[in-house]
């Protein structure tokens, strides 16, 4: 956790200036949606995104059903 709000940081809350605590919320919304979670790779995921990563694992491993 302490690297995903280093990233958030660097990445999104550093290089901007929010007009309210509202504007923030929506473009750190977006971050983790948007970007985070389905464009950024992961150097742990094989460097693909999380989204990415859970769809190949769906794929490969379907769930039983007992």
């Amino acid at each position: 956790m302490e690297r995903f709000f280093l990233n958030l940081k660097m990445e999104r809350v550093w290089r901007q200036d929010y007009a309210n605590h509202e504007e923030a919320m929506r473009n750190i919304n977006d971050y983790i949606i948007n970007f985070y979670n389905s464009q950024r790779l992961h150097s742990t995921l094989g460097y693909v995104s999380p989204n990415n990563y859970e769809a190949n694992r769906a794929m490969k491993q379907p769930i039983s059903v007992s």
